[in-house]
């Protein structure tokens, strides 16, 4: 994959991107529009709407009650008019009851409609004429007439009074006139009203529309569309299409999303590059391991031949010189010297310490590829296999071992586990000190130790292990000591810690022991055993089991 472009903000030849207004800017910009259109139309439409329901208020609760009030006096009126003539006629005193009412009615009426359009100098004043003219005529005919009656004398002329009701009938049409121009004006008013607040509110409605479709349009084109195109080329990106720029268009924080998007592609694509070429190593290193895997496995083929050449082929020339050497000193003794029967004593030596450094290479080699049992067991069974096995040398130096009644239950192999017994509790033993008889103490660490393991330790009263030597001794062939002063092939601690750490433990001499020596080895509990085990384990041999030494392994 070829490099990353130059981040679009720095290549040459592109313009700087000029900095707009942001989207946040322009989404206030519409809505102080829309608040504005919002409060400007509401007012309007408050105004026209105070003005409808003031002129549907004096329509309803002043001009149509005065109205109703202006035919009731006029009823009241009549009333009274007919209660007189009927009373003219008749001579009946319950003749005159209508005018009584007529005149309880009349003062009630007047009363309300004066109260109903107090405000209206007009109506107040025909209010007044027609009660004018009505008193006029009660107060020249009808008051006298009744008393003519009452007396018996001559009423008043009927033309008179015709006159005087006449003037209150033209009194009460002018009233009524005037009441039935009020409300036609009132009408006009409320229905103009209600045109025009119609007409606002419907300004209104397409005033929102057309901000909403503003507000629409504005979205789309300046949000919308531009975020779709960083969308469509962040897919592509997505989708392999590394070269794809990401436009920058839009507002000014929509650019600023996209630049942020074209510098992580330009990351990316290094990050890419990168990874190829990791992967690439990988490839070739991975081969090359695959090559040594080869190697190791040919190797590995080597090694089992060696060892098959070892146990059978080497062993036989070894014995066969030990065995003529000794045949030699048999049949020539009495003809060699002294120093003739040294040499043959150093030849006969060097091959039986030949056949037990073999024996030992062999069983270290072993270990996790030929022993390597999966069992869940107590640790007292292989630590009772290997005292039998030492029970003569500890008989010969009056060793004292003391050890629990019970060991915990670990997982691993039988007969490695006695032989990482046998050559700890051998060499404490072996190495014991020429003043005292030696004391080995088996024992098991309390539960503070290491979690998931148990904690074993081996405890003498022997020579001892410098602290600068605790690492040296746990090496293959190190020794301490000359073979003159200790025996051995120098491999029995290599071997306990290479069976500890097939199991997944670890082993280590305790610096601070002041006198004696005690090792501290940890395996895995019996429930956690098997992956730590696992973890160390080596490709299973197909040759029989090595023979567990009678005899522990000096360091």
């Amino acid at each position: 994959m070829t490099s990353p472009a130059q981040p679009a903000a720095t290549r040459p030849g592109r313009a700087r991107d000029r900095q707009g207004p942001s989207l946040r800017a322009w989404l206030i910009t519409v809505l102080v529009v829309l608040a504005l259109t919002v409060v400007g139309t509401g007012a309007l439409g408050a105004a026209l709407l105070s003005r409808t329901t003031t002129a549907g208020n004096r329509l309803v609760d002043e001009i149509l009650p005065a109205q109703r009030d202006a035919l009731r006096l006029e009823t009241a009126v009549l009333d009274q008019e007919t209660g007189v003539r009927g009373y003219l006629l008749a001579h009946e005193p319950a003749l005159l009851e209508p005018y009584e009412r007529g005149r309880a009615d009349e003062t009630e009426a007047a009363r309300r409609l004066a109260t109903v359009l107090a405000d209206d100098e007009g109506v107040r004043e025909d209010l007044a004429a027609v009660q004018k003219a009505a008193r006029t005529w009660r107060e020249e005919f009808a008051a006298p007439a009744i008393t003519s009656v009452e007396n018996g004398t001559t009423p008043p002329s009927a033309q008179a009074g015709k006159d005087r009701f006449d003037e209150v009938r033209r009194r009460v049409a002018a009233q009524q006139a005037r009441l039935d121009r009020l409300q036609d004006d009132a009408r006009s008013t409320f229905g103009a009203a209600r045109t025009q607040r119609d007409r606002v509110l419907l300004a209104i409605v397409v005033a929102f529309l057309l901000a909403g479709a503003a507000l629409a349009v504005l979205l789309d084109v300046g949000v919308l569309r531009p975020l779709a195109r960083v969308r469509t080329a962040s897919q592509r990106v997505a989708d392999g299409a590394f070269e794809e720029e990401i436009p920058l268009c839009g507002p000014s924080d929509l650019k600023a999303l996209a630049r942020a998007v074209e510098a992580m592609r330009h990351r990316t694509v290094a990050e890419l590059n990168t990874s190829l070429r990791n992967a690439e190593r990988l490839d070739r290193t991975a081969a090359e391991l695959d090559a040594q895997a080869v190697e190791l496995r040919r190797s590995n083929a080597e090694l089992e031949q060696f060892a098959y050449v070892a146990s059978h082929d080497l062993q036989e020339p070894l014995r066969k010189v030990a065995s003529f050497c000794q045949l030699l000193e048999k049949r020539y003794g009495d003809q060699l010297d002294e120093r003739g029967a040294q040499y043959i004593a150093f030849a006969v030596d060097g091959a039986k310490r030949m056949q037990v450094l073999i024996n030992d290479l062999l069983t270290f080699s072993r270990v996790g590829r030929v022993q390597d049992t999966r069992e869940t067991l107590a640790m007292d069974a292989p630590l009772d296999r290997a005292l039998r096995n030492l029970a003569a040398a500890v008989e010969e130096s009056g060793a004292e071992i003391t050890r629990p009644e019970r060991l915990p239950d670990v997982v691993g192999d039988p007969t490695l586990l006695t032989m990482l017994w046998q050559n700890l509790v051998g060499n404490a033993v072996k190495f014991r000190s020429p003043d005292r008889p030696p004391r080995v103490e088996v024992a098991v660490a309390d539960a503070t130790g290491e979690p998931g393991f148990h904690t074993f330790t081996v405890t003498d009263n022997g020579i001892g292990v410098p602290a600068e030597f605790a690492d040296k001794v746990f090496v293959i062939f190190q020794r301490l000591h000359g073979r003159e002063t200790y025996g051995g092939t120098g491999i029995g601690l290599a071997l306990c810690k290479k069976i500890v750490e097939h199991a997944g433990g670890r082993i280590r001499i305790d610096t601070g022991h002041a006198e004696g020596t005690r090792i501290v080895f940890t395996l895995p509990v019996a429930e956690a055993a098997t992956p730590a085990a696992e973890s160390g384990a080596l490709a299973a041999d197909t040759a029989s089991p090595a023979p567990v030494p009678t005899e522990g392994t000096p360091r």
